[in-house]
């Protein structure tokens, strides 16, 4: 996969970029909830909704409408409001890089719910025992009742429940099979989502910090415009020119590299039996993922169609 890389410089790059992105994502959601759990959520939310909406009409292209593309952003929603809301609250109580780790099982979940929903059996039996071993990571973790106060739990559910909600939205569109492009399937989704964050944050508060954290302000941003924006264009760049299973290894890289920027640059620390966990969790994830499986293929996809690769260069 490498040498595939080196010889397309913008694959490269998308790859490297939303590595970057999702590996930092945990850590700018953490700095961004000082300006409270909701504000920070809709604040991002809101600007990342208006920037997609100026990327559409400056690419002018209509919003489908028809039932298929509403039903495909109602799908979508899941993965947005009511995940995120979750993954907010969570960032109050968890170190961004055990955050990170939970909801890095998100693909073991879609998985499942994929051979439920869509008789997606395929490989069932690794990922069926990558996902038994990445449950007891988690029954690690919550093992010492000391290490893990009862808020820390909450917590950790939220995340997983973010993760549930995460693949039954992904699961749900691909169910659908609307033939809505990408930038219209996010528009729209976010479109679905932006009145909901606005209520939310009015129902629960609408103050903000008199004098908001630089941080904070910096985080939003960022989140707004490199993880709701620039980061899904990179990732649907990236999937056009390698294969699913190549991407998900990015879901095996940023929860490490987020545990590492979350004790360098926000000073976390994690007991011993969490860290057994989360060591335990990236191997039920290794497992699941295949890595060496993943790699060959996508070497195997180059291998059979040089002549696309050539042209897209």
């Amino acid at each position: 996969m490498v040498s595939d890389l080196r010889a397309r410089p913008d694959v490269a790059a998308a790859y490297g970029g939303v590595l970057l992105i999702w590996s930092t994502t945990p850590l700018g959601i953490k700095w961004s909830t000082e300006l409270g759990f909701v504000q920070g959520l809709a604040i991002r939310m809101l600007i990342a909704t208006v920037l997609l909406v100026l990327i559409q009409l400056a690419m002018r292209r209509r919003l489908p409408l028809d039932r298929g593309a509403v039903l495909t952003y109602l799908a979508g929603s899941l993965g947005i409001f009511w995940a995120m809301l979750s993954v907010y609250w969570a960032a109050q109580h968890l170190p961004s890089g055990l955050m990170a780790v939970v909801f890095g099982m998100a693909p073991m979940f879609t998985a499942l719910m994929s051979a439920l929903l869509l008789g997606e059996r395929g490989d069932l039996l690794r990922k069926v025992a990558g996902g038994a071993i990445g449950i007891a990571g988690l029954a690690l973790i919550f093992s010492d009742s000391l290490a893990v106060p009862p808020g820390a739990r909450l917590a950790i559910l939220a995340v997983l429940l973010a993760a549930v909600l995460y693949g039954l939205g992904a699961v749900l569109m691909k169910r659908i099979a609307s033939e809505v492009d990408h930038v219209s399937m996010t528009t729209g989704s976010m479109l679905v989502c932006a009145p909901l964050f606005i209520i939310t944050w009015w129902w629960l508060d609408l103050s903000l910090p008199v004098a908001p954290p630089l941080r904070a302000v910096a985080a939003v941003l960022y989140l707004s415009v490199a993880g709701s924006v620039v980061g899904f264009m990179l990732y649907f760049y990236l999937l056009k020119h390698v294969r699913a299973s190549s991407a998900a290894l990015i879901t095996l890289v940023t929860p490490v590299a987020a545990l590492l920027l979350g004790a360098w640059l926000n000073d976390e620390t994690l007991p011993l039996n969490v860290w057994w966990g989360v060591v335990v969790i990236l191997a039920g994830l290794a497992l699941f993922n295949a890595p060496m499986r993943a790699l060959a293929s996508v070497q195997g996809a180059v291998a059979a169609d040089p002549a696309r690769h050539q042209h897209d260069q």
